[in-house]
């Protein structure tokens, strides 16, 4: 099994305005004259963790990690005290926006061309980067595909998931008020349950936003592994993570992540000549494997490697081996 490499630390990074309010944080590591890549973390808004570098050997990578609008150590940040500058973390935060934040940091960097390396949110805005800029994109590389289909988000937030998790469900449900669920089990459209989480999660009394971005993260934290991890769910479910994660990702998920029902599968033919490896948790509960064999099937070329024995986490062993092999071969 390929493990990831050592821990290193940036030997560059700034803040980059992108306009619109925000500057967002980014780094480079590894190899300064080394082949260029991205990564792109999830969430939306779970910004970049030291172990995010570790994916790429850095004797051969030009390692850019960038935490996207309105988490991590870009700013304004949406777990900000002031309601305001909470607010103004969402202001102007798309998927549109943040593709075009990507050929910013380009430029900014003086980069031709790089590999583009998302999971679960990340492989969204990668589909949605390389649709888009698909000339400086030399190869991508996804894990936990998630395109924010209508029968995505019903599974994972309209009840489809409490099948395997019931405990975990009840504690999510546990900020709202009892009508949207009283029933329990499948609700089948998660519309009102991520309507209901946005009034709680903006409410003006600090504790009830909190309670629900707890929840919010918590449920995520506790059904993204194949095996439970407390460490992982702890660290989750820290209220400045979790207001940011809750809310930025709860308004994505309020407006399908700004993107027509199915886009990045109908459109993935305009990736047909990019290099592509999809990584998939045969058991991933978060982003079950439909999606990206649909991806698979639809982006001509692409490679999907599934992993029986995983998840959807990105540094289950599985899955770390896989993501660490397909980025070793595309070194160069």
């Amino acid at each position: 099994m390929r493990e990831s490499y050592p821990p290193i630390e940036p030997y560059r990074h700034g803040m980059l305005d992108v306009g619109d309010g925000h500057q967002l944080y980014w780094e480079c590591c590894g190899n300064p004259s080394g082949k260029p890549v991205v990564f792109l973390h999830g969430g939306p808004g779970g910004g970049c963790k030291p172990d995010h570098r570790r994916a790429f050997d850095p004797a051969r990578y030009r390692i850019v990690l960038v935490d996207q609008r309105g988490c991590g150590r870009s700013r304004p940040h949406a777990a900000d005290p002031d309601p305001a500058t909470a607010r103004a973390a969402l202001h102007r935060n798309t998927t549109a926006d943040l593709v075009a934040d990507l050929e910013l940091l380009r430029g900014h960097l003086g980069i031709d061309r790089w590999q583009v390396f998302g999971g679960s949110w990340g492989s969204t805005l990668a589909l949605a980067y390389a649709q888009t800029h698909p000339a400086p994109v030399s190869e991508l590389v996804l894990r936990g595909i998630f395109t924010l289909r209508r029968r995505e988000l019903d599974w994972y937030y309209g009840g489809g998931a409490s099948a395997l998790f019931p405990d975990l469900w009840e504690e999510f449900l546990a900020p709202l008020p009892a009508e949207p669920h009283e029933a329990g089990g499948f609700l089948g459209s998660s519309t009102e349950i991520i309507d209901g989480y946005h009034r709680l999660l903006h409410d003006t009394d600090p504790s009830v936003a909190e309670r629900a971005a707890v929840a919010w993260s918590g449920w995520e934290a506790g059904t993204i592994t194949l095996r439970p991890r407390k460490a992982l769910v702890e660290s989750f479910t820290q209220p400045r993570f979790a207001l940011a994660f809750a809310r930025i990702e709860n308004h994505y998920m309020r407006h399908s992540g700004f993107l027509a029902e199915g886009q990045l599968v109908r459109d993935a033919a305009l990736l047909t000549g990019i290099p592509g490896v999809i990584v998939q948790g045969r058991y991933d509960a978060c982003t079950p494997v439909r999606t990206a064999w649909d991806l698979h099937r639809a982006w001509p070329g692409s490679e999907l490697v599934v992993v029986d024995d995983a998840g959807h986490a990105f540094d289950e062993p599985g899955i770390q081996h896989a993501l660490v092999a397909t980025t070793d071969r595309f070194a160069g």
